[in-house]
């Protein structure tokens, strides 16, 4: 707390006549623009020079079978896309050829794609030189294993240019035959929790700067514990309601927040107590996690391609899902199953035309590409702190 001292009696001062202004009002200096806020704004111009069709391009991140890096150069680079999934026959046989891919496609570092991967050890895991332990041994560990792990871990990913780890499962199980228990990093929502902010804090731990170098990602969000089923071929649902969700799934996914992972992936998970549709495709579910939980970084959905498989007939057009999916509050709309990465452009060209015809809100569209820009930029500032 800061005290002034005052005199016991303050001067007699004379007030300005009626109508008049004082000068003293406005003359302190505005405060000076934080590193955080020229980035920002740096984002912004960007944006705001990009055609709509570059605006879609940017918020929308794809893959492409090999690890040829010519023909990943031309997909990432020719359709002008924010970001690449590095599948796991994307990941060459060593870190030393994984960081020549990912310097071939990176144009700008200044302004690097987003270079995504699914490490998340043990079960999922991409890259076979990855010896760190994952879920299935680190639930029963205690938490401070998790942080050095995930130290370790994003350690390896720095090296080779990655800059995105979509790895921390913050998904609470309904037991032992939960779907989703070997990749949970807690059994109950108090030590998932404790896991899921010591998995972001051993990443961090990394930075030479107030900057990362790879960007956590918790997932999936609102939690497939609750929701037992594999999304990847339809949409589980769970009639839980929305008071017990926050007392129980939601605890890990605020942990991992607090302790400022980087984004935050939208499962296609239906909580019906909140919304019919998954949370993917669901604005209340985005407003939760805006509002109630305090997310402000980027939002990236789970594969949109899975919904595809889904064979619900809503969902036959990944145009029409990507859309869906950007107009409720998705920022970087994730494609990989199901997908022709030759048909990228026309897809595109799709949604592009959803913006001109007022289906996908222009400004919506602004917000998104910014937040994406945003995180580009300081990834690029992080790998350059990082020497």
């Amino acid at each position: 707390m800061l005290i002034a001292c005052v005199p016991a009696a303050p001067p007699t001062t004379t007030a300005p006549p009626a109508g008049s202004e004082d000068p003293a009002a406005d003359s302190s200096p505005a405060p000076a623009p934080t590193g955080d806020d020229l980035r920002r704004r740096r984002a912004a111009e960007l944006v705001t020079a990009m055609t709509d069709r570059e605006r879609v391009a940017s918020v929308l991140m794809g893959t492409r079978p090999g690890s040829a890096p010519g023909p990943l150069r031309r997909y990432l680079r020719g359709n002008g896309l924010g970001g690449f999934i590095l599948m796991g026959d994307n990941v060459p046989g060593s870190a030393e050829e994984l960081r020549e891919l990912t310097g071939e496609l990176t144009a700008d570092p200044g302004l690097p794609p987003l270079l995504a991967i699914d490490q998340e050890g043990g079960e999922v895991s991409r890259i076979p030189w990855d010896d760190q332990p994952g879920a299935d041994r680190l639930k029963h560990e205690p938490a401070r294993d998790t942080e050095a792990a995930f130290r370790a871990r994003t350690g390896l990913l720095a090296e080779t240019g990655v800059n995105v780890n979509f790895g921390i499962v913050a998904d609470v199980p309904n037991g032992e035959e939960s779907f989703i228990y070997g990749r949970a990093l807690g059994k109950s929502p108090k030590s998932a929790a404790s896991r899921v902010r010591a998995a972001v804090d051993g990443a961090r731990s990394l930075a030479r700067s107030p900057l990362a170098p790879v960007a956590s990602t918790l997932k999936h969000f609102p939690g497939h514990g609750a929701a037992e089923g594999d999304s990847h071929v339809g949409v589980p649902s769970s009639t839980i309601s929305f008071e017990k969700w926050r007392e129980t799934h939601a605890r890990p996914f605020a942990a991992g927040i607090d302790a400022g992972a980087e984004l935050l992936m939208f499962g296609h998970l239906a909580f019906t107590d909140v919304d019919e549709q998954p949370a993917s495709l669901s604005p209340e579910w985005h407003r939760i996690a805006r509002e109630d939980l305090g997310f402000d970084g980027v939002i990236v959905s789970d594969d949109l391609g899975m919904l595809l498989s889904s064979g619900l007939p809503e969902y036959r057009s990944i145009s029409a899902i990507i859309v869906a999916c950007l107009a409720a509050g998705t920022d970087l709309a994730l494609v990989i199953q199901g997908v022709d990465p030759d048909g990228m452009a026309e897809i595109i060209d799709d949604v592009a035309h959803a913006v001109e015809e007022g289906w996908l809100q222009a400004d919506r569209l602004q917000d998104a590409a910014e937040r994406v820009a945003d995180l580009r930029l300081r990834l690029g500032e992080a790998a350059h702190s990082a020497g």
